[in-house]
């Protein structure tokens, strides 16, 4: 039986642990997380774990970014990382904490929520590509495919639409992603 909860400080060695099994010993995802965690991005809340047998078997974690409407700013969510341990994949372990993590964020009234991710994963959850909606992501040279964005309120991609002033939107992750 898998329990998700709230990652706490004493968890941080075992999620670390989690990230470098789960990317095969890189550590950009592991740094990521102790970025956010010192950062005013940081949702405690939104920091989650998968524990089994009182082992972390995965960890997901969602913080502030910025949706930017020419000079105008809102806060929004970016998931990043999410990592399960290679013995643990392919049983529904990340599926759990995503939708945990959603769920939470749902219930602090965050109205989006966008992801950098397989573009044949995150569909499931309801993510879709952001560009279809008119919102940009500079930062990265990804494909249109993999940059994401899941309504956690429902209209609020037309609303941001109808309200436009510019184009195009644009996610903008925070200095944090960037080392």
């Amino acid at each position: 039986m898998t329990n998700i909860r709230t990652e706490t400080p004493e968890d941080w060695e075992a999620v670390r642990q989690v990230h470098l099994a789960a990317f095969g010993g890189r550590e950009d995802e592991s740094r990521l997380a102790e970025r956010i965690r010192g950062s005013s991005g940081f949702i405690p809340e939104l920091s989650v774990v998968a524990e089994a047998n009182g082992a972390i078997e995965g960890h997901m974690l969602i913080s502030k970014a910025e949706l930017v409407d020419g000079h105008v700013a809102e806060e929004t969510l970016v998931l990043a990382p999410i990592g399960v341990r290679p013995e643990s994949q392919g049983r529904g372990v990340g599926g759990e904490l995503i939708r945990e993590g959603l769920r939470r964020a749902k219930a602090f009234g965050y109205r989006l929520i966008f992801l950098i991710g397989h573009p044949s994963y995150y569909p499931r959850f309801g993510f879709k590509p952001a560009a279809d909606s008119g919102i940009v992501l500079m930062q990265f040279d990804v494909p249109d495919d993999v940059f994401m964005v899941l309504e956690l309120a429902e209209g609020e991609l037309a609303r941001l639409a109808a309200t436009r002033k510019e184009r195009y939107g644009e996610l903008k992750y925070p200095q944090t992603f960037f080392g």
